[in-house]
């Protein structure tokens, strides 16, 4: 089928179900690749749904790196990525020359704010094979620091997590910072964007130079393909990019770098994307698959959206089994939709009318699982793209489950 017709009936699916947020953000996204302008417009649809506003902002963010790679610069009102405040872009400071010292000086005191994650590994349920791949692959030798000394290693580490959206990556990024105990720090594309030549690579400077100041720390940077997409020639747009790639290039392992007890983790939905030279030996060259929920999870999700909401005794392990592929932002969806339905019910009948396990199964029956989008585009890279050992978990996973 061709990416045209594709696109057609998606659209047509769209239109169809307006309310299928998750169906809506996987347009957009598909959007980005062939016209940014239209992802922009469908944006404000999402956004004028009710679409999470953290996602708004990550799907306004890409639309900006699309533009940018194609040599288009948004208008300043309506296509800016939204600020934060604090804002993130440091101002000039003397100490810019000399970002190996630690030193965030007074101009960027506050600007990244450093929180203490209080859950661990432990508290994510099911995921077994993750987890435990995440630890031999990664965490292993972070927890014995003199052990890995003796073998002249040093503390820190990089670590790309792939994966369908919604899976909850964000979350297990917190959850690896909790077992490190390490400060967690949560930067977005829109955090590093600027408005002049130059404030991006301040903002990238700015960043480690905090986190090697609060070390241990975790830099956790989602949708990393936007900010670390391959660079190509072309306009000013590609120029911006390549000049953030090439100072992230710098801060990872440069020769003025020391980023002892700083660990780097970004997140994907696709790796494919991101520049080859980020993914050498010695900078991001560790990976793990971040899967759908497992039947356990998608039971924990369950219990944990419906806690004291009016329920009938639901059988969250029916409806587990009945939401197979399903993400976390899947199974969210269906208990909101359940629950909407359950007040509608008790405001017509004058009373409360709780969620039932028919009443989540009959939503969940109409929902089709967002993964199965991602899975599709991902098909034809494993098949006819160059792989250096990044899709090895997922190659198994899809033997596993059966698919082509």
């Amino acid at each position: 089928m061709a990416d045209d017709d594709f696109l057609e009936v998606i659209e047509t699916e769209v239109e169809r179900d307006p309310q299928n947020l998750a169906l809506l953000e996987d347009f957009i996204t598909l959007l980005l690749q062939s016209d940014p302008d239209r992802a922009l417009d469908e944006l404000a649809g999402f956004e004028a749904r009710g679409g999470d506003p953290a996602r708004a902002r990550v799907l306004r963010a890409r639309v900006m790196a699309a533009r940018l790679r194609g040599g288009t610069s948004p208008a300043p009102s309506e296509h800016a990525a939204p600020t934060p405040a604090p804002a993130p872009t440091p101002a000039p400071a003397p100490t810019d020359a000399h970002h190996d010292t630690g030193d965030t000086g007074d101009a960027e005191t506050g600007l990244w704010d450093a929180e203490r994650p209080r859950v661990t590994l432990a508290d994510v349920a099911g995921l077994a094979e993750v987890k435990q791949h995440l630890d031999a692959t990664f965490l292993a030798p972070l927890r014995s620091p003199e052990l890995a000394a003796a073998f002249g290693q040093t503390p820190g580490g990089s670590l790309l997590m792939y994966g369908p959206p919604g899976c909850g990556k964000t979350f297990m990024a917190r959850a690896i910072a909790g077992d490190l105990g390490a400060s967690f720090l949560h930067v977005t594309l829109a955090d590093l964007i600027g408005q002049w030549i130059g404030d991006s690579e301040r903002a990238i400077r700015s960043v480690f130079r905090h986190a090697r100041a609060a070390a241990p720390c975790v830099i956790f940077i989602d949708e990393f393909d936007a900010l670390g997409g391959r660079r190509t020639s072309g306009g000013g747009g590609s120029h911006a990019m390549r000049m953030m790639v090439t100072q992230l290039l710098e801060e990872l392992d440069g020769v003025s770098s020391a980023n002892d007890g700083v660990y780097f983790l970004a997140a994907s939905n696709r790796p494919w994307d991101i520049d080859p030279a980020l993914r050498r030996p010695g900078r991001i060259d560790k990976t793990v698959l971040v899967l759908p929920p497992d039947a356990v999870a998608r039971a924990a999700i369950l219990a944990g959206a419906l806690a004291d909401k009016p329920t009938d005794e639901v059988d969250t392990g029916r409806v587990a089994a009945a939401t197979e592929g399903f993400s976390g932002a899947d199974i969210a969806h269906v208990v909101k939709v359940a629950l909407q339905q359950a007040l509608t019910a008790s405001m017509e009948a004058g009373s409360v009318v709780p969620v039932t396990t028919e009443g989540l199964l009959a939503v969940a029956d109409g929902v089709t699982p967002s993964t199965a989008s991602w899975f599709d585009q991902v098909a034809p890279v494993l098949e006819y793209g160059v792989d250096d050992g990044t899709f090895e978990q997922l190659r198994a996973y899809r033997v596993k489950r059966g698919m082509r």
